[in-house]
């Protein structure tokens, strides 16, 4: 890695996007020319330009009009699809983002999300749960139809969002996602794969394979990757990814 992709690296580490930044300093120009043009045509509208009232938007010159890749946009669909399917009767979440998989699911059934970080909904359908899904020990073994948890078991036990520090804290609620499901239930999991290794205190990425092994009585149903370029892929099985960078796996379980 060269240096200045570690100066980015850093930068980004601290909230800082040497990529936007760029664009905003780029953007200047165009801003103030845009400024004194509104000025002069909207001296008679009925909303004028006010310098006190600026409020400088300097990179969405150059965005698209949207981005459809990458992990999150390819595994929520993925897995609201998956559901829409099965039509279960009841379906519980584990830390996966409420923005996007849990609305998708909303718009044709009713969702549980538990997560150890707090939060304030008064969004009908919505159901939440403030605790730390490691062991799930209110859950009763075999009593989930229908359960998820998308991109959320790689920051367990380090501390990130507050937990505990505990190594082992993704195994254990792998096996208890495992325990909770009931027979002829379905899991839906998204994970990054690749290269084994953890990127404390960031993330983990799991080899693809050894997930495999870590949710005892289960047997895979189905497979699907968003590739290393944000792409989707249901053509590839685990051991394909082994040596990826930077992959989602998404797993569909049965027991």
């Amino acid at each position: 890695m060269g240096l200045g992709n570690k100066i980015s690296n850093a930068m980004s580490t601290f909230g800082i996007m040497p990529g936007k930044l760029a664009l905003s300093v780029r953007g200047l120009p165009r801003f103030i020319r845009d400024c004194r043009r509104y000025a002069r045509a909207g001296r008679a509208s009925p909303m004028p330009y006010r310098l006190r009232a600026i409020k400088p938007v300097l990179s969405d010159y150059y965005d698209s009009a949207g981005t459809a890749s990458g992990h999150y946009f390819h595994q929520d669909i993925w897995a609201a699809q998956q559901i829409f399917r099965a039509r279960p009767t009841r379906h519980v979440d584990i830390g996966s983002r409420v923005d996007g998989f849990a609305a998708h699911v909303l718009t044709f059934m009713n969702i549980e999300v538990i997560d150890i970080r707090p939060m304030a909904s008064q969004v009908r359908g919505l159901s939440f749960i403030q605790s730390d899904a490691t062991h799930l020990n209110n859950i009763a073994d075999n009593s989930i139809e229908s359960l998820s948890s998308l991109h959320a078991i790689e920051h367990f036990g380090l501390g990130r969002y507050t937990d505990p520090i505990d190594p082992m804290a993704c195994y254990k609620a792998m096996a208890a996602m495992a325990r909770v499901l009931q027979p002829g239930g379905r899991l839906y999991f998204g994970t990054p794969v690749g290269r084994q290794r953890v990127e404390f205190n960031s993330q983990r990425i799991f080899s693809p394979t050894d997930l495999l092994t870590r949710f005892p009585g289960l047997k895979l149903a189905s497979f699907a990757c968003v590739n290393d370029a944000g792409h989707f892929d249901d053509t590839k099985q685990p051991a394909d990814l082994e040596n990826a960078n930077y992959s989602c796996g998404l797993y569909e379980f049965t027991k």
